[in-house]
């Protein structure tokens, strides 16, 4: 059945910044993932200290998958994945890093494995404790079009128009997720691209 990954995705870890004035920025797009999935497949998250996050365990398609939401602001997140990630014996081309991406328009999506940061502090972090070869969703935010202003943009709220946009893509994922965590990555990009 071609490349199929065997261990298939067992952490997915949304990126985002802990505390209420930063729910509903651009930069928790990885926070709103793992929450659509707690939702959908009857998680709940609960604080975890060793794991310096809220994390919950949901079932798909018969497979276990933990979802972590790190609490330690984003540019520390690997101190939180690589902490769970260890103590479930989990290998890093087993977790799946769900993020904001300034690179796509609002709501495209992609998966990809291994790579560089591109200025990502949550991603910057992780690849420092756990190296790079895990997975990323990719979600688009869109680019305000001048990198001078990306930190404001990326710590505040997307237009309606963006947020429905990201929202859609964010389902898209769901309805993929049985795919994604089976490690059948090839196939799960061809849904969520087209």
């Amino acid at each position: 059945m071609g490349s199929k990954n065997s261990s298939g995705i067992m952490l997915i870890v949304g990126l985002g910044n802990p505390g209420g004035q930063y729910e509903e920025t651009r930069h928790n797009a990885g926070f709103w993932f793992v929450d659509l999935l707690a939702q959908r497949f009857g998680g709940s998250f609960k604080a975890e200290s060793r794991f310096h996050g809220a994390a919950c365990r949901i079932q798909v398609g018969g497979r276990e998958c933990w979802l972590l939401k790190p609490s330690t602001f984003m540019n520390r997140s690997g101190q939180s994945a690589s902490s769970l990630a260890r103590y479930y014996k989990i290998p890093v081309e087993s977790m799946l890093v769900a993020h904001d991406e300034l690179d796509f328009p609002a709501g495209e999506l992609r998966l990809k494995r291994g790579g560089g940061h591109a200025g990502h502090n949550g991603l910057r972090d992780i690849i420092s404790a756990m190296g790079a070869d895990f997975h990323r969703l990719r979600i688009g935010i869109d680019h305000p079009g001048d990198r001078n202003r990306v930190t404001d943009y990326v710590l505040s709220r997307p237009s309606r128009a963006d947020y429905d946009s990201i929202c859609i893509g964010l389902e898209k994922a769901a309805d993929a997720l049985q795919v994604i965590v089976a490690g059948e990555l090839q196939k799960a990009m061809n849904l969520l691209h087209s």
